[in-house]
């Protein structure tokens, strides 16, 4: 067979050149199948010197020559020093298509020449063919830089239909079953690299299109992914599995798909959940030298930069998103009312209240989310309002400056308005939502203090069998004279001509806080106590700013004194009636102190986010405020109950290390007892 090849005298190097290719002629693909051609050219007369005729079984890509493909032949010593990694930090698809053949250039028939192919029809032919027997490439430098092009081009546009209409899903779930039928193909080069590839790139093209979706259920991913779901490699493939199940269950046309393993997929993602953290430290975060940790794990955290202290934040950061993800899996089969009883273990709920994205995931809403749905349905709030631990996550989260505060509050009232968990919570939950009562609104939630206030009176008036404590019947009696009999009678005198007299309580009001300030200055807070409730009581409740600055400067005086609890309280109060919502500096800074000597970090540490907020217009913040919040990132790290696990384990093994055991005990003894022979 004759070949004419002309190089148009590219060769620039010294010495003799490889040039090694890859040929499928359509005109004989039939009768010879597929050749490997070796070509040796000489610079000083670029003619054909010799030609090596192999069949290879393994078709690869179609025909592809470019000069910036000819590289000088290196030692074997030499060649494939390079990381792979090193090409992942490309950022431009562009820019990582064009190096890859620096480095490829032993395979020019590759897949980004096909991509920066300008002929539509051929574009076309050349992608399908590619994706259909890129299971079958030999190469594994090019076929895990392939993968990760293919990842950024999908996360780039999820809704281009090109790949995906070519058989993208099909050649992704091939690549995902042999990686999990073939283990040493898997270990061989850069091989490791393609079942975590595989599975993110089918996750990214299903985010946002259910068409894709339904395209990939029928290409047969979900077998092989839950497959990886399982642990069959580690928790950085669990990773983009969970998250691409977790957007083929979102779907209505793809759900019916996933829940074939309903009760598999509800135990495994309950497992991931609870102990994903414990997993990434132990295995990843704890390991202190660079060289204990998997290569390859490394590499896809940072790219290939960075050092440990690097690594451990972006260990934090997907190890949250794992765990919120894996909620987000839960809460799909959750909305569906399905597997109900089996999320709602006691031992699950208790741990998932205490489950959060934190900063580095602060766009989940995590367990909240998980919750509200359970909540949702009369089977789940049973559950939940047998949980205390949760039952107190709802309530602290109600009276926090969290972006999900509203969430907290909507579980509360579902489970208030039923009539068979109600008495369950309200001995609890009255004493955190009696603060929330003079709320306007809260995210998209207008007059929300007015629908917690009728929540709350709802069986007010009517005798249910149920004896109320003595502070719950002060607290609800409290909500009747704000909430109803006071501002009845403020309406009346607003509504008439008495505006004077609401200047007069507006002067009056004023003269007893000034005196209160007084007693403040000389250290009489017990005094000062008793003027600020003076003029709250006599303050009118139109005069919202007014009570807000009263309530604070109350909160003030009960965290001087030790009453965290009551400064909780007042500092809420008057953030409910600040405009907007939790703005006021002086009541989260209160507040953010008060939640620190309970020991309510997370609580603490979105307060005094919030406060910083509010006083970064002035330019700088406050060193007592990056104080705080240095202490409380700390304390509310994802890794903190890890560590601390892991601590006292070592402790109680070398405490035990240090003791006889129970066969030895006796031993001794007996020597101890036994007589000497010279006697």
């Amino acid at each position: 067979m004759k070949l004419l090849v002309n190089f148009l005298n590219c060769l620039n190097g010294k010495d003799n050149f490889a040039f090694h290719f890859l040929m499928r002629p359509l005109d004989v693909i039939t009768s010879l199948g597929h050749f490997s051609f070796t070509f040796q050219i000489n610079k000083k007369t670029p003619t054909l010197i010799c030609i090596h005729l192999d069949h290879i079984q393994n078709p690869i890509s179609p025909f592809c020559i470019k000069p910036s493909l000819i590289r000088k032949k290196q030692p074997k010593h030499q060649q494939n020093h390079r990381s792979i990694m090193d090409h992942f930090s490309c950022k431009g698809t562009n820019k990582m298509a064009r190096r890859s053949h620096a480095v490829i250039g032993f395979r020019p028939c590759c897949f980004f020449c096909v991509m920066e192919e300008k002929d539509p029809c051929l574009r076309k032919a050349w992608l399908e063919l590619s994706l259909s027997d890129m299971h079958m490439t030999r190469d594994d430098t090019e076929l895990a830089l392939t993968l990760s092009f293919i990842w950024r081009f999908a996360m780039a546009d999820p809704g281009n239909p090109e790949l995906p209409s070519l058989g993208v899903f099909e050649c992704m779930a091939k690549l995902l079953k042999k990686s999990l039928e073939d283990a040493e193909w898997v270990m061989t080069g850069q091989n490791v690299y393609v079942p975590y590839y595989a599975a993110h790139i089918i996750g990214s093209y299903t985010m946002k299109k259910p068409d894709f979706a339904v395209k990939a259920v029928e290409s047969g991913v979900i077998a092989p992914l839950v497959e990886l779901m399982r642990g069959k490699m580690s928790w950085v493939e669990q990773r983009v599995v969970v998250r691409a199940l977790g957007h083929l269950a979102s779907y209505e046309r793809t759900f019916e798909a996933v829940a074939a393993y309903e009760d598999e997929v509800v135990r495994l993602a309950m497992d991931i959940a609870t102990t994903c953290v414990y997993v990434v430290y132990e295995e990843f975060v704890s390991v202190q030298e660079r060289e204990g940790r998997v290569r390859y794990h490394c590499d896809l955290l940072t790219r290939g930069l960075g050092g440990l202290e690097m690594e451990d934040r972006k260990a934090e950061e997907w190890a949250s998103q794992l765990q919120c993800w894996s909620l987000h899996l839960l809460s799909c089969f959750a909305y569906k009312q399905m597997s109900i009883s089996l999320i709602c273990n006691k031992n699950f709920l208790k741990e998932l209240s205490q489950m959060w994205g934190g900063l580095v995931n602060h766009t989940s809403p995590a367990s909240i989310g998980l919750i509200r749905i359970l909540c949702y349905s009369k089977q789940g709030r049973g559950h939940v309002s047998d949980s205390r631990e949760m039952i107190l996550s709802l309530c602290n989260l109600s009276r926090s400056s969290d972006d999900w505060q509203y969430m907290g509050v909507d579980c509360l009232l579902l489970l208030l308005k039923d009539q068979e968990t109600r008495y369950k919570v309200l001995e609890t939950s009255l004493f955190y939502l009696v603060d929330l009562v003079e709320l306007k609104a809260l995210n998209d939630r207008p007059n929300l203090g007015d629908r917690i206030t009728r929540v709350l009176l709802m069986d007010n008036n009517r005798k249910k069998g149920y004896a109320y404590t003595y502070k719950a019947q002060k607290a609800l009696k409290e909500i009747w004279r704000i909430k109803v009999e006071r501002r009845k009678r403020e309406r009346k005198l607003i509504e008439g001509d008495n505006q004077e007299r609401l200047a007069e309580a507006s002067v009056v009001v004023n003269l007893i806080k000034k005196q209160a300030n007084q007693f403040l200055c000389v250290g009489d807070i017990e005094g000062a106590i008793k003027c600020y409730n003076e003029a709250i009581g006599l303050c009118p409740l139109k005069l919202r700013r007014k009570r807000m600055s009263l309530f604070s400067d109350r909160g003030e005086c009960y965290l001087l004194i030790g009453d965290a609890d009551a400064a909780i309280s007042d500092c809420t109060r008057a953030l409910c009636l600040s405009e907007p919502v939790n703005t006021h500096g002086k009541s989260l800074w209160t507040r953010s102190r008060a939640y620190d000597i309970k020991g309510l970090s997370r609580e603490s540490l979105m307060d005094c986010i919030m406060f910083v907020n509010v006083w970064s217009f002035r330019g700088k913040i406050p060193y007592y405020a990056a104080q705080i919040i240095s202490k409380q990132i700390e304390s509310t790290c994802l890794f903190e109950e890890a560590r601390a696990t892991r601590l006292r384990k070592m402790m109680l093994k070398d405490k035990i290390h240090g003791l006889s055991t129970i066969t030895e005990e006796p031993r001794k003894k007996k020597e101890r007892k036994k007589p000497d022979r010279l006697d």
